[in-house]
């Protein structure tokens, strides 16, 4: 059998090589034009991509969110969004360059984020994987709302530090873990008066089924229940690129849900509607949506593979 203790510093030695490779790769970035980064990451990532086994979920999900698309279309869609997930992957290690440079990121609707700064009022943000999507809670904080951001933290933790200090440089320095202890926080955040954020675009196993281009997936219901619970408002944004690390940071309309006094039932409602806001926005820029996540049930995934072979 083998020793924990020596699996243990395996492991540790694994992560911490690849902390230096990240640093590497940081430095690296950092040391040239910030448009040369960005353009780099999309051609590089745009060939490595289709290549990976990643790819065959990339294509499935377009065949999902759009069944009538034609397979020359698939295959742009599919090259288009390898591309567009190389710019985001390039240019996270130099976002508050970024973020510094007031000609790269336009803020549309900023004054609703200066009446919440300014009202001190409590709002449930909520967005998805869109594009250089870490711009909008630097847009948020910047606006001078306190806010609690929830993040994924990931496995390797040499690497999670690194990746929160990263944050850091353009301000963002709250943050709740997902999960239970993480749901907590964001109660108690939201009871001081402050805001949260929440990424509600990703699979959520034992959320809510709600439809997503007409087919039902499992959505967390956390921000409609923090919403409902205390009778705040949603506020949903979205970053979209204009060109190459160029950025423009919308702040849409309210999503007010209603209470009619069955709390499942509204909570239900209110992830409709989540889904719905973002069904529009991919639908609208389908190529910066972050396609290489299962976001559907599995069986659906089984059935399009069935589906292929057959069709072989």
């Amino acid at each position: 059998m083998a020793d924990p203790s020596q699996s243990s510093l395996l492991q540790d030695l694994a992560w911490r090589l690849e902390a230096l490779a990240f640093d590497a790769v940081t430095l690296l970035a950092r040391s040239f034009p910030i448009d040369a980064v960005s353009d780099f990451g999309a051609t590089l990532v745009g060939w490595l991509g289709p290549l990976t086994s990643t790819n065959r979920v990339v294509e499935t999900n377009i065949r999902i969110a759009f069944p009538d698309l034609d397979d020359a279309g698939v295959d742009r869609l599919v090259k288009a969004q390898w591309r567009a997930l190389g710019r985001w992957a390039a240019e996270f290690p130099i976002l508050d360059k970024i973020i510094a440079d007031p000609g790269r990121v336009e803020v549309v609707n900023g004054e609703r984020l200066a009446a919440i700064a300014g009202g001190a009022e409590s709002v449930v943000f909520i967005s998805g994987h869109f594009s250089s999507m870490e711009i909008m809670p630097a847009v948020i904080i910047q606006a001078g709302i306190t806010c609690q951001i929830t993040y994924r933290a990931t496995n390797n933790p040499h690497v999670d530090a690194r990746i929160r200090k990263s944050r850091f440089r353009y301000g963002v320095r709250l943050f709740a873990p997902k999960g239970g202890d993480g749901a907590r926080e964001l109660i108690r955040a939201l009871a001081r008066g402050e805001c949260v954020a929440l990424m509600n675009d990703q699979k959520f196993n034992g959320g809510v089924l709600a439809p997503l281009f007409g087919v039902d997936c499992h959505t967390a219901p956390g921000p409609s229940s923090f919403a409902l619970r205390f009778g705040i408002p949603l506020t949903p944004m979205s970053v979209q690129r204009v060109e190459k690390a160029r950025f423009q940071v919308i702040v849409h309309e309210d999503i007010h849900l209603e209470e009619t006094g069955d709390r499942n039932a509204d909570i239900d409602a209110g992830v409709r509607r989540v889904n719905a806001f973002m069904e529009d926005r991919i639908r609208d820029r389908p190529e910066e949506w972050f396609w290489v996540h299962k976001r559907w049930p599995n069986d659906i995934y089984r059935r399009q593979k069935a589906r292929r072979f057959v069709g072989a």
